[in-house]
């Protein structure tokens, strides 16, 4: 294997996905952190590339900056597999789980791990009259999700029966399947997972109804507190249950879990991102840094990860 200097690092962004504009901005500050550490660079754009052609620019090893569909649910990293070429992150499974919101939600609830109730909507099968049932059996307000977006794309909360017609019908321009789930009304975080380690948990403030794509990537009055507001071991307890959600879905190397806590005080997992963003104002970076790490520092981490996760696969 080339010294890690020595390697030329593909990273791959933009693609196709709902989530292209975003991961655009994530590939650049990418590719910049890493020359910033002395790495060999190619930024590549997937939309309209055809992958083979990796091998033969000669890429060594591949950063996915790409998010959502075809770059976050397993699609590049089966083809990336097929061709030999290492890269970042979880593997094909683990990304196909964490991208699925309802198989990962069944995970966590098959292995006992605290999320809110929720019912599955399958397109063809739903009626509008159906609607209203829902939100009984939730509890009157809930949160609607196309099982396969990120950055809250088609995401929407409904308390009466014509707003839950509504946003489902939208998801169901995403998805075939959709998630309903029941509303928490508290505060949300999210722990950073780097290897095997958890970072600082940031809390998330916005007063937008909850934290959606406005207040991701648009708004400025979004806060992010990190050090986050828990006592020490309530923390603790934060980053355990985060790094069981990675492991649950197969998740490695690096992402990004999200959780909400309860009025009751409870814990509630929501999803598990194995392409977070990664522009340098992103969630990840910002734990690094209150970590003691660079934008630079952690670009650099996660490929010295998936260098040492080669090393124990083949000595397997």
């Amino acid at each position: 294997m080339k010294p890690i200097k020595a390697q030329v690092i593909a990273v791959l962004y933009g693609g196709i996905s709902a989530e292209r504009e975003v991961s655009l901005m994530s590939g650049t500050a990418i590719a910049k952190g890493l020359k910033e550490a002395g790495f060999t660079v190619k930024l590549i754009d997937t939309k309209g590339f055809c992958l083979s052609n990796l091998v033969e620019q000669g890429i060594d090893r591949v950063f996915i900056a790409l998010h959502g569909r075809g770059g976050e649910d397993g699609c590049v990293q089966g083809a990336l597999q097929y061709m030999n070429i290492p890269y970042t992150g979880s593997d094909v499974l683990g990304s196909a789980l964490s991208m699925d919101k309802i198989r990962s939600k069944q995970i966590f609830q098959a292995l006992g791990l605290p999320t809110a109730p929720f019912t599955i909507v399958e397109k063809t099968q739903y009626q509008s009259s159906q609607a209203e049932e829902i939100l009984k059996n939730l509890g009157g307000r809930v949160m609607v999700k196309p099982a396969n977006e990120g950055s809250s794309i088609g995401m929407a909360q409904a308390e009466e029966k014509e707003a839950l017609d509504n946003a489902l019908k939208a998801a169901f321009l995403f998805d075939q399947q959709v998630l309903v789930e029941a509303w928490i009304n508290g505060p949300e975080y999210t722990v950073a997972i780097l290897g095997n380690e958890a970072l600082p948990a940031i809390h998330m403030e916005t007063p937008r109804e909850f934290y959606d794509y406005k207040a991701k990537y648009e708004s400025t009055t979004t806060q992010y507190h990190c050090p986050c507001d828990l006592p020490a071991d309530e923390e603790e307890q934060l980053k355990q249950l985060s790094l069981k959600a990675f492991k649950a879905t197969g998740a490695k190397g690096w992402g990004r879990v999200d959780i909400m806590r309860n009025e009751q005080g409870d814990w509630q997992l929501l999803e598990v991102n194995t392409v977070p963003g990664m522009t340098e104002t992103s969630l990840v970076p910002k734990a690094a840094l209150v970590h003691g790490l660079s934008f630079s520092e952690l670009v650099s981490k996660i490929i010295k990860i998936s260098i040492d996760d080669d090393v124990s696969t083949e000595s397997r």
